[in-house]
C-alpha cells in the first residue's frame, strides 16, 4: 500500500527537480547562495539532533560556518584550491567554540561536547552542498567541456551522476521495498528498508550510472571512456554510499527522538532527510571522477 505521504513527495520533486536543473545551469553566486542557505539550515536541523542526544552546540556558529564553507567552494571552485581556506574555516569555528565553551559553559557545560557537536554541525550540514560547486567546475578544470557554451551543461551534467544515481536507486527501493520487502536490512534503525529494497536501490544505481553515461557523453567530450562495466560499478557504489547516509542520518534521528530532522520539504521532512544520502554520495562521486580524470 502507497505511503500517505507519497502525493507531496512526488508535488515537490516535481517543483524542485526543475529549480535544482536551472540553479546547476547558472552556476556562481546564483547556485551558491541558495546552497549556502540550505547549508545553515542543515546546520541547524543537526544542532536540533544534538540537543535532542543531550549535547548544547553553538547553533549561530556552525550555521555560519556550514554557511561559509559552500560561500568557500563557491569561490575558489575546486578542492584543491577551497581546502586551505575550509581547513581554516574549521580552525576558526574550533577556535571561537573554546572560547565560548570556556566562557560560557565552563566547566558544568560539557565543553568538549559542545565544541564537538558544534563542528560536527557544521560539517554535516555543509558536506553534500561543498561538493556541488566542485562537481559542477570539474570538467573545465579537467578538459572535458568544449566550445563557449559548454561549462553549463557539462557542470549539470557531472553533478547529476551522483544525484541521478541516489535518487533512482531511493525510488527503485521505496517501491521494490514496499512491494516485496520482507526481511528488514536495519530494523533497529529503519524499520521501513530491507534487503529486497537494498538490492533493488543498489542495481538501479548502477543502470543509472550506465544511462548517465550514455546521455552525457555528447556534453563530455574530452572525459575519458572508463566502459559501461566501470561506470555501473560507480553507480552501484554510489548506491550503496546513499544507503549508508540514509541509516547514519536515521542514526542521529533515533538517539534524538524524532522522526524528521526538520519541516522545510512537505512530505520530504528537513534539509538533511533529503541531503542524508548525498551527504555520501556527492563526495564519493567527486572522488571516482577524479580518479577517471587521472587514468584518462
Amino acid at each position: 500500500m502507497p505511503r500517505p505521504d507519497l502525493a507531496p513527495r512526488v508535488a515537490v520533486a516535481v517543483v524542485g527537480i526543475p529549480i535544482v536543473l536551472g540553479l546547476l545551469h547558472a552556476g556562481g553566486w546564483i547556485l551558491v547562495v541558495p546552497l549556502a542557505a540550505l547549508a545553515a539550515l542543515g546546520a541547524g536541523e543537526t544542532h536540533r539532533l544534538a540537543n535532542g542526544a543531550g549535547h548544547r552546540p553553538f547553533a549561530g556558529l556552525a550555521m555560519a560556518g556550514a554557511a561559509a564553507l559552500v560561500v568557500l567552494a563557491g569561490w575558489k571552485g575546486s578542492f584543491p584550491a577551497a581546502s586551505p581556506w575550509i581547513l581554516g574555516a574549521f580552525l576558526l569555528v574550533g577556535g571561537v567554540a573554546m572560547l565560548c565553551s570556556m566562557a560560557l559553559r565552563w566547566p558544568e557545560g560539557a565543553p568538549l561536547g559542545a565544541v564537538a557537536s558544534t563542528l560536527f554541525a557544521m560539517g554535516y550540514g555543509a558536506v553534500a552542498l561543498v561538493f556541488i560547486p566542485f562537481l559542477r567546475e570539474l570538467p573545465s578544470s579537467l578538459g572535458w567541456a568544449a566550445g563557449e557554451a559548454a561549462p553549463g551543461w557539462a557542470g549539470m551534467w557531472v553533478v547529476a551522476l551522483p544525484l541521478v544515481c541516489t535518487w533512482v536507486g531511493d525510488a527503485a527501493a521505496y517501491f521494490a521495498g514496499s512491494a516485496w520487502g520482507r526481511r528488514k536490512l536495519a530494523p533497529a534503525v529503519s524499520p521501513n528498508k530491507s534487503w529486497v529494497g537494498a538490492y533493488a536501490g543498489v542495481s538501479a544505481a548502477a543502470l543509472a550510472g550506465v544511462a548517465w553515461l550514455l546521455l552525457a557523453g555528447a556534453y563530455l567530450p574530452g572525459m575519458p571512456s572508463p566502459g559501461i562495466g566501470v561506470v555501473a560499478v560507480g553507480g552501484a557504489l554510489l548506491g550503496v554510499g546513499a544507503i549508508v547516509g540514509d541509516l547514519f542520518e536515521s542514526v542521529l534521528k533515533r538517539e534524538a527522538g524524532v522522526k524528521d530532522s526538520g519541516s522545510v520539504f512537505p512530505g520530504h521532512g528537513g534539509v538533511l532527510d533529503r541531503l542524508d544520502a548525498l551527504i555520501f554520495t556527492l563526495p564519493l562521486a567527486y572522488g571516482l571522477l577524479c580518479l577517471v580524470g587521472v587514468e584518462g
